[in-house]
């Protein structure tokens, strides 16, 4: 990126910060990412090559540091990136309030939505030490119909082939509803009371889906008027 040849903290934060995906990959990184593969399933429409060379603009920045060996890196923030947090919430927070996006179909991405889902679930929900949730878009492009968010040992697990367990909800929706109600822009129980989303399965833990399925961390920041200390 060409520098724009000033001396200001906000020019020079800025050459290094506003290339194309930069700020999404930290976001993936403050999101607890830290594999190649874990980032990259928060930017699927990014090449590897492309990822691959952002990464080390950061590491050079001081933002990122590598860990591991040549096999096995991993990928952290440093104290600097860390510092990084309250620009990326008050950014996703504006967005969410200002910008939002209309969810055509080309901004709709089942893979993305589930990733994302997947990381923000509150397992601890299901008094139980194993829970199965298949969701359902039918509307979806082929081979990203079907998902199942495995609920186990208050850990959460997300799955594109049918991981033979018996599933205790099932969720049938189109995969824009599923974005609005993720993204805050939809309540869960009208989507239910319109017939736009339908849950079947265990009466109790159906009652407590949404409890599980909590929301997007940037959307909730959109909709408070302080900014609140998220856990991502």
């Amino acid at each position: 990126m060409k520098g724009y040849g000033q001396f200001c903290p906000l020019a020079q934060a800025t050459q290094v910060l506003c290339e194309r995906w930069t700020l999404l990959i930290v976001r993936e990184l403050l999101a607890g990412s830290s594999r190649f593969s874990e980032i990259q399933k928060g930017v699927p429409l990014m090449s590897p090559t492309l990822l691959s060379t952002r990464l080390k603009q950061l590491t050079r920045a001081g933002i990122v540091e590598l860990k591991g060996n040549k096999n096995n890196y991993s990928y952290l923030l440093t104290p600097a990136g860390m510092e990084l947090r309250p620009i990326v919430e008050l950014m996703g927070a504006w967005g969410h309030r200002w910008v939002r996006s209309n969810l055509d179909q080309e901004d709709l991405d089942a893979s993305l939505l589930m990733w994302d889902m997947r990381r923000s679930v509150d397992p601890q929900t299901f008094c139980r030490p194993r829970v199965v949730v298949e969701f359902e878009y039918p509307d979806a492009p082929s081979g990203a119909q079907r998902w199942w968010l495995i609920s186990l040992e208050n850990e959460a697990d997300l799955c594109l082939d049918d991981p033979g367990y018996e599933v205790d909800v099932f969720v049938s929706c189109s995969l824009k509803t599923m974005t609005e109600i993720w993204i805050c822009e939809k309540k869960f129980n009208d989507a239910v009371k319109q017939g736009e989303i339908e849950v079947n399965g265990d009466p109790t833990l159906v009652k407590s889906f949404q409890a599980w399925l909590c929301s997007s961390p940037l959307s909730r920041l959109g909709t408070v008027d302080e900014l609140p200390d998220l856990n991502w």
